[in-house]
């Protein structure tokens, strides 16, 4: 811990920017993405906003198709700026999107960019886009982080108009709460941005460049906290307005107009939530406009997360039903199919019920019937208790019959067979891999080997920062899956599995999607999970919802993680 502060005290100190709050018309987005992740500034799209001079390191003269370290090859270029340049790529080895930070080795911010992405991959938060490596080879510095192709920033959300009150409160509660476990282990963003804030498409929120963001740029502060904390605020300030709170427009928002001052949003727009209106002025600078409220201003995401507590419950809008149109009966259904249909607007006569019968004949007619009836329940009634009867007298000629267990009468139930595991590949959600390169370990006859998810810091749920992990594996033919026999490497308060009939190796739909085949929880290192419904399948997704939190190993630190070793499959 005492390294990665250290390192994210020596981003900070590269640079004598002023802090964000100073600079809200100047600052962008990540620069590391495209369409939704695109830049959002224009001057530094068009790579003319820099902090440095002339006479400063160029960016590497690179083109798409270059292949770093053989596993990373360039695609497209979204930012060229300050010397340095982003690019969309592709990890060939794991056939995943993922985005590129490139500079020179010699440029003035190298070693503060190395340091900043290696103490943010050390925090391993989900929260956060994760870096995935950072490498000083050839005389370039590269930083590899995740590619998000389902998310969409918070700039493009807040083009249509401003969020919906209960996805504002869900954006200012998880990136206070991600922002807060950042600065607990010395680290800060300072570039926090509408345009570093993600919504995934299962509307959870991810934030992209710690530390990295101001490294590459060269800012710093000397109230870090403070700064993180204001620029939350302004993030729900413009969630609720759509307005940037600042005189200057900015990432496509119109600012305040001038000489108002800082104006509370729910002054701004009508209809805003009264207490997310006054959390923004809290976290946000506003020279005591608090004062008049009795309220304290928040200066650190710590405070800022309890006070996000204090707010009522806001429940998430009810779905909207649309009523299906009134039912109208046809010709056909009314009986005149074939008929002449009448003239508009003219009266049709009742049709008149044949007469009942009255005469002589239709009487004796309804008393045949009547005895016919009464004869027919009697012999009915005789010849029920006669069956019954006959049920209970013992037959001498039955004779008692055994079975040797070969034969069609046989409850013995069957033997179960073993399913042979053909191939296997992890099944990905919001972009990024647990251990891809591992899968095969799960089910290679050694115990010894296992696949494991990455350290979480809380649990046992993943959710709300995760759905679930797992892997899907191919049988090679439709099976009728029984049993599922898995061995876990870390035991504790609790593991929950379930296992999913999937349609493909990559599976077309989501988890909410397939049909269950069933679940169990364990806090030992071995689980069963029976089927509880006869499902024929080649593909079974095992999805882990819940982990035990595990000491620190030669692998990961301690946290809420698992890691599967045997998987064996019968039916």
């Amino acid at each position: 811990m005492a390294e990665r502060s250290t390192a994210a005290v020596d981003v900070a100190d590269n640079s004598g920017d002023e802090p964000l709050t100073a600079k809200a018309d100047q600052t962008t987005s990540d620069g590391v993405a495209l369409n939704r992740e695109r830049e959002t500034d224009s001057e530094e799209a068009q790579g003319s906003g820099g902090t440095e001079g002339p006479g400063k390191a160029s960016p590497p003269e690179l083109h798409s198709g270059h292949k770093l370290a053989r596993r990373y090859r360039l695609e497209e270029c979204v930012t060229r700026l300050d010397g340095f340049s982003s690019w969309r790529a592709m990890d060939e080895k794991l056939r995943r999107a993922v985005g590129v930070h490139l500079l020179p080795a010699d440029h003035p911010r190298a070693r503060s960019v190395l340091a900043a992405a290696r103490s943010s991959a050390l925090l391993g938060d989900p929260r956060f886009v994760q870096v995935l490596d950072a490498v000083e080879e050839n005389d370039l510095v590269y930083v590899v982080h995740e590619w998000l192709p389902d998310a969409t920033e918070l700039t493009a959300l807040l083009a249509s108009g401003p969020l919906e009150v209960h996805e504002a409160y869900q954006m200012v509660s998880q990136v206070s709460g991600a922002m807060a476990a950042a600065h607990r282990e010395g680290l800060a963003h300072l570039k926090l941005t509408p345009g570093a804030v993600l919504r995934t498409s299962t509307g959870q929120w991810r934030i992209r460049g710690l530390a990295v963001n101001a490294a590459l740029r060269g800012i710093s502060s000397d109230t870090p906290q403070r700064t993180d904390t204001e620029a939350i605020g302004a993030l729900l300030y413009a969630a609720l307005t759509q307005r940037w709170p600042y005189e200057s427009d900015a990432y496509g928002l119109s600012g305040l107009p001038k000489g108002v001052g800082l104006i509370a949003p729910d002054q701004v727009r009508a209809g805003v939530h009264r207490g997310l209106s006054e959390l923004a002025m809290r976290a946000l600078a506003n020279d005591g406009a608090t004062a008049s409220r009795h309220e304290s201003p928040c200066t650190t995401p710590e405070e800022l997360v309890k006070a996000v507590s204090e707010v009522p419950r806001i429940r998430p809008p009810e779905p909207a039903f649309t009523a299906p149109p009134e039912y109208q009966r046809t010709t056909y259904q009314q009986g005149t199919y074939g008929r002449q249909s009448p003239r508009p607007g003219a009266t049709q006569p009742l049709p008149t019920p044949p007469p009942p019968l009255q005469s002589r004949t239709g009487t004796a007619l309804k008393w045949a019937v009547s005895a016919l009836l009464i004869a027919a329940l009697g012999l009915g009634s005789w010849q029920l208790a006669d069956a019954l009867i006959d049920h209970d007298k013992p037959d001498d000629t039955k004779q008692t019959q055994t079975t040797d267990g070969n034969e069609k009468g046989d409850d013995k139930t069957k033997p179960v067979k073993p399913i042979a595991i053909k191939d296997a590949q992890e099944y990905l959600v919001d972009g990024s891999a647990q251990a891809a390169d591992d899968v095969d370990k799960t089910y290679d006859g050694n115990s010894t080997t296992f696949w494991r998810t990455k350290k979480y810091l809380e649990g046992p749920k993943l959710a709300p920062y995760k759905p679930g992990v797992g892997i899907v594996y191919d049988l090679g033919s439709a099976q009728t899956l029984k049993n599922a026999s898995i061995g876990l490497r870390y035991p504790g308060n609790h593991t929950t599995i379930h296992l999913y009939a999937a349609d493909a190796l990559s599976p077309s739909t989501s988890v909410d999607g397939m049909k269950e085949i069933g679940s169990a929880t364990t806090s030992g290192t071995a689980l069963d999970v029976k089927a509880s419904r006869s499902l024929k399948t080649q593909y079974v997704l095992l999805w882990i919802t819940d982990v035990p939190n595990a000491p620190s190993d030669g692998y990961s630190g301690a946290g809420w993680k698992q890691a599967l070793t045997d998987v064996k499959f019968t039916g």
